[in-house]
């Protein structure tokens, strides 16, 4: 299995995972949150073509996840994965019901090679999940848009060999930067989006012998940096900065393969 990120940040997010079997491929898009000829695009600068998708999971209604998700799917007939409360927030979309696949916290979904394990997250959307991708063999854990990290988030990402986990902002960034107080108060609340400190609390929880790929995502552009962000999960693992990924708000993350 490997994985490379569409980008990542407010201004769109969307990852590809593929998973293989030997003569066999699938592969699945997570969150679609640019045009269509924008994800086109990037899709084909990862050397998949959009008729390659196998399947789109949404993990929920904001702009910047849900993107082009309905028109990409209607266009290209691909499946489109989400929870009951994402799709209640999209409203009377337009979409062929036969596209339409219900996701629940909780409750495996096979597609192809991989097993889709999607789980339950706080965040100010409604019905929002994040995402586990097993092939068998390998797990990637995808967490990108949350406030805080109950123990169930924790448990859910256990035995993950590759992480991409999001590190929002710099929390003395944030409170001391530009934006409008009420705006910092969201973000910074327990259905916002996850600091670099929490971020790391997380992984700490997380850590065991086998987790060899940790990527960092969601970066906010003007309350955070790279170097923020990878120093602090690297302290976390006890790691140096050079083995912490991280993936770019507008040039994501080249493949990166699990194993």
């Amino acid at each position: 299995m490997r994985f490379c990120s569409l980008g990542s940040g407010s201004g769109g997010n969307s990852t590809l995972i593929e998973a293989s079997q030997g003569i066999t491929s699938t592969r699945l898009l997570v969150d679609a949150g640019f045009s269509v000829r924008e994800l086109v695009r990037r899709l084909a600068r990862a050397g998949c073509a959009p008729e390659e998708v196998d399947a789109v999971f949404i993990t929920h209604e904001h702009g910047d996840h849900i993107g082009c998700a309905l028109a990409f799917a209607s266009k290209y007939r691909r499946p489109l994965i989400m929870s009951r409360g994402t799709w209640r927030a999209v409203g009377n979309a337009d979409l062929d019901p036969g596209l339409l696949r219900i996701a629940k916290d909780g409750e495996t979904m096979p597609l192809g090679d991989m097993v889709l394990k999607p789980f339950a997250v706080p965040h100010d959307a409604n019905e929002p999940l994040q995402l586990v991708l097993d092939d068998g063999v390998l797990r990637l854990g995808i967490v990108t848009d949350l406030g805080c990290a109950p123990a169930g988030v924790a448990a859910a990402l256990a035995g993950c060999q590759a992480l991409l986990l999001e590190c929002n902002h710099d929390e003395g960034l944030l409170r001391t930067g530009p934006y409008h107080p009420a705006l910092k108060k969201r973000i910074l609340g327990s259905h916002g989006h996850l600091s670099n400190a929490a971020a790391a609390d997380l992984l700490s929880r997380c850590l065991h012998q086998g987790l060899k790929t940790i990527a960092a995502a969601h970066l906010s552009e003007h309350n955070n940096t790279p170097e923020l962000a990878r120093g602090a999960l690297a302290e976390a693992v006890g790691g140096g900065e050079s083995d912490i990924r991280v993936a770019h708000p507008s040039l994501g993350l080249d493949w990166v393969a699990l194993g």
